[in-house]
């Protein structure tokens, strides 16, 4: 299995260009449906209500272009955290920027958008959670877990058609080859989860801005394996002293791994903390096996060479309602 990892990262060391050419792109056919879908989303009957707060914000900027990133403080309440749009072509710094300020871009169709959501999904890795089932599989050494071996071929995956559901993506060969470039700068990180086939049954990536994270996308081929590569990545995460992992928005997959919701002042606040403080620069390995790291319980710690800080009282809240 590591012999098929290597492989894919000579490939992709020889030949980055040619590769990402033929991976991040997109045929007219799947661009016209991933336009037709955005347009049946947006005028959804949900989602009609959201339709003067796109309005106001396209008039205002489309009229008066602001090139600077806006204010997350001051995004709308519909749509929940539409800041502004991305005016011109964005540059690797400006994206930067716009994480170290806790915006993020995104868009199905254009104009590229800039997002600060009232509820933002992170966790804190003391309430990290693996599930009894997960941690069994973990054990069972079926799989193989690396770190920034095929960043072109998560991408890809990541922007890819899901079984049963509709093919509409936010990750445009705009936002590929965008993402590839800030992996090349040492900012975006990926993993990688390989079965004992050595195929890619699962992966996702993500952007580290000082000591923060944020998680992108993920995708699985397997049951449970973007669960197990995400666990040995929050890991590490924690062991190298970052503060916390943003998952965006919640959803199942981060309620069952100890995200938690917080509203966006407190993001904000731990986002400012964040950068601060150096992080990992340079391309990641894993460090420790899969076996050590399943048997990680809530509230324990790897080793870290920054302290990361939990407000006693949110914790015991959390207890609480976690008990209830």
């Amino acid at each position: 299995m590591s012999i098929h990892a290597d492989h894919m990262a000579h490939i992709a060391a020889n030949d980055p260009a040619g590769r990402r050419a033929a991976l991040f792109r997109e045929s007219p056919l799947d661009m016209a449906e991933r336009w037709t879908l955005a347009a049946a989303r947006l005028f959804k009957p949900s989602r009609l209500g959201a339709l003067p707060g796109f309005a106001k914000i396209f008039t205002e900027e489309l009229l008066s272009p602001n090139y600077a990133l806006p204010d997350p403080e001051r995004a709308l309440d519909n749509p929940p955290g539409l800041a502004g749009l991305v005016h011109g072509k964005l540059t690797l710094e400006t994206l930067l920027e716009a994480y170290r300020r806790g915006l993020y871009p995104l868009a199905h169709v254009a104009p590229l958008k800039w997002w600060s959501p009232p509820q933002r999904s992170a966790l804190l890795f003391d309430d990290m959670h693996i599930s009894k089932n997960l941690g069994k599989t973990m054990r069972q050494h079926r799989y193989t877990v690396t770190f920034d071996r095929d960043i072109e071929r998560v991408i890809a995956a990541c922007a890819g058609r899901r079984k049963g559901r509709w093919h509409l993506t936010w990750i445009t060969p705009q936002m590929m080859r965008l993402y590839a470039d800030a992996y090349d700068a040492g900012h975006v990180h990926s993993f990688e989860v390989w079965n004992d086939r050595g195929d890619l049954a699962g992966g996702g990536y993500g952007i580290g801005y000082g000591a923060g994270f944020t998680s992108e996308s993920q995708f699985t081929n397997e049951s449970n394996a973007a669960r197990i590569g995400m666990t040995v990545l929050n890991w590490h995460l924690a062991k190298w002293g970052y503060r916390f992992n943003d998952g965006k928005l919640i959803g199942p997959l981060w309620t069952s791994m100890g995200f938690h919701e917080m509203p966006r002042a407190g993001f904000l606040t731990r986002v400012a903390e964040a950068v601060r403080a150096p992080g990992k620069p340079g391309r990641w390995n894993v460090e420790d096996d899969i076996d050590t790291i399943s048997h990680w319980r809530r509230g324990e710690r790897p080793t870290s060479p920054l302290p990361v800080e939990q407000p006693v009282r949110e914790r015991n809240m959390r207890d609480q309602l976690a008990d209830a």
